[in-house]
Protein backbone atom coordinates (compact mmCIF):
# COMPACT_ATOMS: atom_id res chain seq x y z
CA UNK A 1 0.00 0.00 0.00
CA UNK A 2 1.34 3.42 -0.95
CA UNK A 3 2.17 6.15 1.52
CA UNK A 4 -0.68 8.26 0.14
CA UNK A 5 -3.15 5.42 0.68
CA UNK A 6 -2.04 4.95 4.28
CA UNK A 7 -2.26 8.71 4.83
CA UNK A 8 -5.80 8.81 3.43
CA UNK A 9 -6.91 6.01 5.74
CA UNK A 10 -5.33 7.79 8.69
CA UNK A 11 -7.05 11.09 7.84
CA UNK A 12 -10.46 9.37 7.78
CA UNK A 13 -9.86 7.41 10.97
CA UNK A 14 -8.61 10.50 12.80
CA UNK A 15 -11.61 12.56 11.62
CA UNK A 16 -9.47 14.95 9.57
CA UNK A 17 -12.19 15.75 7.06
CA UNK A 18 -10.58 18.56 5.05
CA UNK A 19 -7.32 16.68 4.70
CA UNK A 20 -9.07 13.44 3.70
CA UNK A 21 -11.21 15.09 1.05
CA UNK A 22 -8.30 17.06 -0.38
CA UNK A 23 -6.04 14.00 -0.58
CA UNK A 24 -8.77 11.86 -2.14
CA UNK A 25 -9.39 14.51 -4.80
CA UNK A 26 -5.65 14.78 -5.50
CA UNK A 27 -5.25 11.00 -5.83
CA UNK A 28 -8.19 10.74 -8.24
CA UNK A 29 -6.96 13.70 -10.28
CA UNK A 30 -3.62 11.94 -10.66
CA UNK A 31 -5.32 8.81 -12.00
CA UNK A 32 -5.61 6.67 -8.90
CA UNK A 33 -8.01 3.74 -9.36
CA UNK A 34 -11.35 4.91 -7.87
CA UNK A 35 -12.32 1.39 -6.84
CA UNK A 36 -9.03 0.99 -5.02
CA UNK A 37 -9.62 4.35 -3.36
CA UNK A 38 -13.01 3.20 -2.13
CA UNK A 39 -11.44 0.04 -0.77
CA UNK A 40 -9.18 2.25 1.36
CA UNK A 41 -12.27 4.05 2.60
CA UNK A 42 -13.75 0.69 3.53
CA UNK A 43 -10.62 -0.17 5.49
CA UNK A 44 -10.80 3.19 7.26
CA UNK A 45 -14.45 2.58 8.09
CA UNK A 46 -13.52 -0.78 9.57
CA UNK A 47 -11.18 1.02 11.96
CA UNK A 48 -13.77 3.69 12.79
CA UNK A 49 -16.31 0.98 13.52
CA UNK A 50 -13.84 -0.81 15.77
CA UNK A 51 -13.21 2.37 17.74
CA UNK A 52 -16.97 2.90 18.07
CA UNK A 53 -17.47 -0.65 19.37
CA UNK A 54 -14.66 -0.13 21.88
CA UNK A 55 -16.22 3.09 23.17
CA UNK A 56 -13.48 5.33 21.80
CA UNK A 57 -15.78 6.94 19.22
CA UNK A 58 -19.43 7.94 19.50
CA UNK A 59 -22.24 9.09 17.21
CA UNK A 60 -20.60 12.43 16.27
CA UNK A 61 -17.58 10.57 14.94
CA UNK A 62 -19.79 8.15 13.02
CA UNK A 63 -21.65 11.10 11.52
CA UNK A 64 -18.42 12.77 10.44
CA UNK A 65 -17.13 9.51 8.99
CA UNK A 66 -20.38 9.17 7.08
CA UNK A 67 -19.98 12.67 5.68
CA UNK A 68 -16.44 11.93 4.53
CA UNK A 69 -17.53 8.68 2.91
CA UNK A 70 -20.35 10.41 1.07
CA UNK A 71 -18.05 13.14 -0.25
CA UNK A 72 -15.28 10.80 -1.34
CA UNK A 73 -17.67 8.31 -2.93
CA UNK A 74 -19.25 11.24 -4.74
CA UNK A 75 -15.87 11.97 -6.30
CA UNK A 76 -15.13 8.34 -7.17
CA UNK A 77 -18.44 7.05 -8.50
CA UNK A 78 -18.56 9.23 -11.65
CA UNK A 79 -15.08 8.00 -12.57
CA UNK A 80 -16.19 4.40 -12.09
CA UNK A 81 -19.18 5.00 -14.35
CA UNK A 82 -16.96 6.64 -16.98
CA UNK A 83 -14.85 3.48 -17.01
CA UNK A 84 -17.73 1.64 -18.63
CA UNK A 85 -20.05 0.65 -15.85
CA UNK A 86 -18.70 -2.89 -15.69
CA UNK A 87 -19.45 -2.95 -11.97
CA UNK A 88 -23.14 -2.76 -12.75
CA UNK A 89 -22.98 -5.86 -14.92
CA UNK A 90 -21.05 -7.73 -12.28
CA UNK A 91 -23.41 -6.84 -9.44
CA UNK A 92 -23.44 -9.61 -6.86
CA UNK A 93 -27.08 -9.03 -6.00
CA UNK A 94 -29.74 -6.46 -5.13
CA UNK A 95 -30.59 -5.12 -1.68
CA UNK A 96 -33.55 -2.88 -0.87
CA UNK A 97 -32.72 -0.69 2.11
CA UNK A 98 -34.51 2.01 4.07
CA UNK A 99 -35.18 3.58 7.47
CA UNK A 100 -38.62 2.45 8.60
CA UNK A 101 -41.60 4.75 9.05
CA UNK A 102 -41.48 7.03 12.08
CA UNK A 103 -37.69 7.25 12.11
CA UNK A 104 -35.61 9.96 10.42
CA UNK A 105 -32.10 8.70 11.17
CA UNK A 106 -29.96 7.89 8.15
CA UNK A 107 -26.28 7.93 9.11
CA UNK A 108 -26.12 4.20 9.79
CA UNK A 109 -28.19 3.41 6.72
CA UNK A 110 -25.95 5.55 4.52
CA UNK A 111 -22.84 3.79 5.78
CA UNK A 112 -24.42 0.38 5.12
CA UNK A 113 -25.41 1.51 1.62
CA UNK A 114 -21.87 2.69 0.92
CA UNK A 115 -20.28 -0.50 2.23
CA UNK A 116 -22.64 -2.73 0.24
CA UNK A 117 -22.03 -0.78 -2.96
CA UNK A 118 -18.25 -0.91 -2.74
CA UNK A 119 -18.52 -4.65 -2.06
CA UNK A 120 -20.30 -5.13 -5.39
CA UNK A 121 -24.00 -5.02 -4.56
CA UNK A 122 -26.70 -2.89 -6.14
CA UNK A 123 -28.54 -0.99 -3.41
CA UNK A 124 -32.00 0.50 -3.80
CA UNK A 125 -32.00 3.10 -1.00
CA UNK A 126 -35.57 4.14 -0.18
CA UNK A 127 -34.47 6.86 2.24
CA UNK A 128 -35.95 7.64 5.65
CA UNK A 129 -39.43 7.37 7.21
CA UNK A 130 -40.34 4.78 4.57
CA UNK A 131 -43.99 3.63 4.62
CA UNK A 132 -44.66 -0.09 4.77
CA UNK A 133 -46.28 -0.06 1.33
CA UNK A 134 -43.16 1.46 -0.23
CA UNK A 135 -41.03 -1.46 0.93
CA UNK A 136 -43.55 -3.89 -0.54
CA UNK A 137 -43.64 -2.02 -3.86
CA UNK A 138 -39.85 -1.87 -4.04
CA UNK A 139 -39.59 -5.64 -3.51
CA UNK A 140 -42.12 -6.25 -6.27
CA UNK A 141 -40.31 -3.87 -8.63
CA UNK A 142 -36.66 -4.69 -7.98
CA UNK A 143 -36.88 -8.35 -6.87
CA UNK A 144 -34.05 -8.09 -4.33
CA UNK A 145 -32.52 -11.03 -2.54
CA UNK A 146 -32.21 -9.04 0.70
CA UNK A 147 -34.21 -6.30 2.42
CA UNK A 148 -32.59 -4.13 5.09
CA UNK A 149 -34.72 -2.30 7.67
CA UNK A 150 -32.93 0.45 9.57
CA UNK A 151 -34.08 2.31 12.65
CA UNK A 152 -32.42 4.08 15.54
CA UNK A 153 -35.38 4.86 17.78
CA UNK A 154 -37.07 2.25 19.96
CA UNK A 155 -40.38 2.95 18.25
CA UNK A 156 -38.78 1.74 15.02
CA UNK A 157 -38.95 -1.83 16.29
CA UNK A 158 -42.73 -1.93 15.90
CA UNK A 159 -42.39 -0.30 12.49
CA UNK A 160 -39.96 -3.04 11.49
CA UNK A 161 -42.45 -5.64 12.70
CA UNK A 162 -45.24 -3.97 10.69
CA UNK A 163 -43.06 -3.95 7.60
CA UNK A 164 -42.09 -7.62 7.88
CA UNK A 165 -45.74 -8.58 8.38
CA UNK A 166 -46.78 -6.55 5.33
CA UNK A 167 -44.12 -8.25 3.23
CA UNK A 168 -45.51 -11.60 4.37
CA UNK A 169 -49.10 -10.58 3.66
CA UNK A 170 -48.06 -9.60 0.13
CA UNK A 171 -46.76 -13.13 -0.42
CA UNK A 172 -43.15 -11.98 -0.69
CA UNK A 173 -41.65 -13.17 2.59
CA UNK A 174 -40.23 -16.41 1.19
CA UNK A 175 -38.54 -14.52 -1.64
CA UNK A 176 -36.29 -12.31 0.49
CA UNK A 177 -34.05 -12.40 3.52
CA UNK A 178 -34.67 -9.54 5.94
CA UNK A 179 -32.01 -7.94 8.12
CA UNK A 180 -32.49 -5.19 10.68
CA UNK A 181 -30.01 -2.73 12.14
CA UNK A 182 -29.58 0.46 14.12
CA UNK A 183 -29.97 1.55 17.70
CA UNK A 184 -30.24 -1.24 20.24
CA UNK A 185 -31.15 -4.14 17.97
CA UNK A 186 -30.48 -7.57 19.42
CA UNK A 187 -31.77 -11.13 19.35
CA UNK A 188 -34.97 -10.16 21.16
CA UNK A 189 -35.73 -7.34 18.74
CA UNK A 190 -35.05 -9.63 15.79
CA UNK A 191 -37.53 -12.15 17.20
CA UNK A 192 -40.09 -9.40 17.80
CA UNK A 193 -39.86 -8.09 14.25
CA UNK A 194 -39.73 -11.46 12.50
CA UNK A 195 -36.51 -10.60 10.66
CA UNK A 196 -33.96 -13.23 9.67
CA UNK A 197 -30.94 -11.53 11.24
CA UNK A 198 -29.68 -8.35 12.85
CA UNK A 199 -26.45 -6.44 12.49
CA UNK A 200 -24.71 -3.97 14.76
CA UNK A 201 -22.61 -2.45 11.99
CA UNK A 202 -22.14 -2.22 8.24
CA UNK A 203 -19.61 -5.04 8.17
CA UNK A 204 -22.19 -7.45 9.57
CA UNK A 205 -24.66 -6.34 6.89
CA UNK A 206 -22.13 -7.09 4.17
CA UNK A 207 -21.33 -10.49 5.70
CA UNK A 208 -25.01 -11.40 5.90
CA UNK A 209 -25.59 -10.49 2.26
CA UNK A 210 -22.54 -12.46 1.14
CA UNK A 211 -23.77 -15.51 3.02
CA UNK A 212 -27.37 -15.35 1.85
CA UNK A 213 -26.77 -14.45 -1.78
CA UNK A 214 -23.80 -16.79 -2.05
CA UNK A 215 -25.96 -19.67 -0.89
CA UNK A 216 -28.65 -18.71 -3.39
CA UNK A 217 -26.15 -18.71 -6.26
CA UNK A 218 -24.71 -22.03 -5.12
CA UNK A 219 -28.20 -23.55 -5.01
Amino acid sequence: MSTESKTLINHIVEMEEDEANALAAKMLDEGYDPLELLSHCREAMDQVGSRYEQGEYFLPELMMAGEMLNEISGMAKPLIQQAGGEEKKESLGTIVLGTVHGDLHDIGKNIVTFMLEINGYEVVDLGIDVPVAEFVSAIEEHEPQVVGLSGFLTLAFDSMKDTVEAIAEAGLRDKVKIMIGGGQVDEAVMSHTGADAFGLNALTAVSLCKGWIGQEVAA
